[in-house]
């Protein structure tokens, strides 16, 4: 599924270099190459603030924190995305919230989010997930929520670079959050997380909840946490940022190729719907739906072929979620979507006659 291998060993001297920098500064937290990246990904994000923190995770738990959801709020979600959008709700004290997916593109489905929403009129918050690279539809979505006084949180841990009508992933909603994690597109050697915002008070709250609610030290005006990125991520993330726009480019050839490759091999398996609104697609996962997914997956495996299933089940289906009165049922395209859905390779040192022989196995399984 990945080679991050190879990809550092493109870069090693460069990654080497930066690292040496901050261990001879001994600037190791929140140092100059953090100050650096937050510029750097904002302009990259076209916002006017970026505040770089511990994971992904964080990131979307302060932006609960900064937009004032507290215990007993509710807060509307997909329940297919990673733990992480759900967890942080809960982590909140908020009550989670589930709308459905739109079947074309694994994003959360504007009509089934307007009719939870009016079930709901006590939702404070929605977290649109713009998943595998690809940006919900968020239009509908900033209208439904506008006219209910909601605020919006997008959870672009996959997609940085992302494009919605033109506009960058993160800068559409109150707060965008990303993920560092190693897998991603812009992937550090740990974790690592990011806040955008156009908003110049929410940027200034951000930066003292990422500090224990500390905007100048020892003195706090309310209780934070401690989320504060590395310098020696920021500084592997600055050399790797130089690099992304290229990546991003192999990553569409690929996935360009294999949506070529798919439709002539006549194999029964559906590849990823890009809707029109998502005009730049980053393609974190390239991601297909497949008949027998689970006993293809085994066959990939015995060819040498990595391949992941995201996700097998989807959130509120969840043990640790059963208590919100979820059932099997509920959201059928969510769903359908973790029983058939497996990603396929797609990283950036991938050859065409890697994809053309995934394309080869899998129609030989169908065959």
């Amino acid at each position: 599924m990945l080679d991050l291998k190879t990809q550092y060993a493109a870069i090693a001297p460069e990654v080497t270099a930066a690292v040496l920098s901050v261990l001879e500064s001994q600037s190791l937290i929140l140092g100059p190459d953090v100050a650096a990246l937050e510029r750097e990904l904002a302009g990259y994000c076209r916002v006017p603030h970026a505040v770089a923190c511990g994971s992904g995770s964080d990131a979307l738990f302060l932006a609960l924190l900064a937009l004032d959801v507290r215990p007993n709020d509710e807060v509307l979600t997909t329940p297919y995305t990673f733990f992480a959008t759900a967890g942080a709700i809960h982590r909140a004290g908020a009550r989670v919230v589930f709308a459905d997916i739109d079947p074309r593109t694994f994003n959360l489905d504007p009509a089934a989010a307007g009719a939870v929403l009016e079930k709901h009129p006590n939702v404070k918050a929605m977290i649109p997930v713009h998943l595998f690279g690809a940006c919900a539809e968020m239009d509908p979505l900033m209208r439904l929520a506008a006219s209910r006084g909601i605020r919006v949180i997008e959870d672009a841990a996959q997609s940085i670079g992302a494009e919605y009508l033109g506009r960058r992933a993160g800068s559409i909603g109150d707060i965008g959050c990303f993920s560092f994690y190693p897998s991603k597109n812009l992937g550090g050697a740990g974790e690592g997380g990011l806040l955008t915002t156009n908003d110049d008070g929410l940027a200034e709250r951000l930066r003292a909840l990422r500090v224990h609610g500390s905007s100048r030290r020892y003195y706090h005006d309310e209780v934070g946490i401690n989320s504060r990125l590395d310098t020696l991520q920021a500084a592997v993330l600055r050399v790797k940022f130089k690099y992304l726009d290229g990546w991003t480019s192999r990553r569409q050839e690929n996935a360009a190729l294999y949506n070529r490759l798919l439709a002539e091999s006549g194999a029964p398996v559906a590849a990823p719907h890009c809707a029109p609104f998502a005009n730049r697609h980053v393609v974190n996962q390239y991601v297909i739906l497949a008949p027998r997914r689970d006993e293809l997956k085994a066959f990939l495996g015995a060819r040498g072929i990595g391949c992941e299933i995201y996700y097998p089940l989807p959130l509120h289906l969840q043990r640790c979620f059963l208590s919100l009165g979820y059932q099997e049922g509920d959201f059928p395209a969510s769903e359908e979507a973790a029983r058939n859905s497996l990603a396929l390779p797609v990283h950036p040192d991938l050859s065409s006659e890697d994809i053309a022989w995934v394309v080869e196995s899998i129609a030989a399984f169908y065959r």
